[in-house]
């Protein structure tokens, strides 16, 4: 039996989530209304920049701090033939982060983006699934609380991103949690998946989903069961950037389960995320538009470890500049 005490706080923060900055939005648009332009001219520019005013308080929008945020976590239904890779290479993507080798750097380094990449217990995978708890509620009300620290140094845009073997595997098993169907519906071919892997894939979500049973009706308590840590961590990450005021950006199917747990609590949860790509694979675009988000680029990036995310803030860091230059070229009242 189950307390659902340590997820207390998390319900409440769910619930009281504070609401767009309309007078910020409204203020973004009358400057781009009053501009002597082509109606539209700008396209999505003008969105974004309002999107931006709303969700930061701030017109013109600023994106002065923007921070990549990488969640590194394993998982125990490694052990069922999920992934072409073994799960030691989740710990060479995070020490080839840390020496700069890995695309994200490069991205970080072209947009000037702030980059932090977060091991969470890579020597102590989760539970399998199939025949556990991936965590305990304390252990996943912890780490999602450990997620919020990843906006405590003040940034103003956060894209997430995530490394982990067999994470594709437990995206689809939370994602089928929350929304139904089997283990098919929602199994990707991940990093390079054949036939048969994909197969197994299904399986352990169909058997993780048996074992686990009439338990995953709750949200949380199906993150904590069939989730893993960088899962928590990236939920509790989009919820105190909500609180914070700071606007979010989505990559990649783990980050978007992440993202449709604390949807399934309040469906308005994720107005102050945009998603960063469009997907390649059928599987999350189809999430993608369950949750209400309409992406921002279309390059086939399929990279992971915030790769997307990180292309698409630069993007968002030049609608806050065509804002911000325009408003201050505008003649004083």
């Amino acid at each position: 039996m189950t307390s659902a005490l340590p997820f207390d706080d998390i319900r409440r923060l769910v619930a009281e989530m504070p609401a767009a900055d309309q007078r910020a939005e409204r203020s973004v648009r009358e400057l781009f209304g009053s501009i002597r332009k082509p109606e539209g001219s700008l396209g999505r520019i003008e969105d974004i920049a309002a999107w931006l005013a709303a969700w930061s308080g701030r017109a013109p929008p600023v994106v002065a701090r923007p921070l990549v945020a990488i969640f590194a976590g394993n998982h125990g239904v490694a052990r069922h033939g999920i992934s072409p890779r073994p799960m030691g290479a989740t710990a060479e993507a995070v020490e080839l982060c840390a020496a700069g080798g890995a695309a994200i750097n490069q991205v970080c380094i072209a947009h000037d983006l702030g980059l932090q990449v977060f091991d969470l217990a890579l020597d102590l995978p989760t539970g399998d699934i199939t025949r556990e708890a991936a965590l305990d509620e304390r252990g996943c009300a912890a780490t999602m609380a450990f997620g919020m620290e990843a906006v405590a140094g003040g940034t103003d845009l956060l894209c997430l991103g995530d490394l982990g073997v067999g994470n594709s595997t437990v995206a689809a098993a939370l994602l089928t949690a929350l929304f139904g169907g089997s283990g098919a519906d929602w199994v990707g071919s991940g990093s390079g998946a054949d036939a048969a892997m994909m197969v197994r894939k299904a399986v352990a979500v169909d058997d993780a989903l048996a074992f686990h049973g009439a338990h995953l009706g709750d949200p949380l308590e199906a993150l904590r069961r069939v989730g893993g840590r960088e899962f928590a961590a990236m939920a509790g990450a989009i919820l105190a950037a909500r609180v914070q005021k700071i606007p979010v950006l989505i990559d990649g199917l783990a980050a978007l389960a992440s993202a449709a747990v604390l949807h399934k609590l309040n469906p308005a949860a994720l107005d102050h995320c945009m998603l960063a790509g469009r997907p390649p694979q059928p599987e999350i675009a189809g999430t993608a538009e369950r949750l209400g988000l309409n992406p921002l680029l279309d390059l086939g990036v399929d990279h992971g470890e915030g790769v997307g995310a990180g292309l698409a803030a630069g993007v968002v860091k030049a609608a806050a500049l065509v804002s911000s230059g325009m408003a201050a070229a505008l003649p004083k009242a």
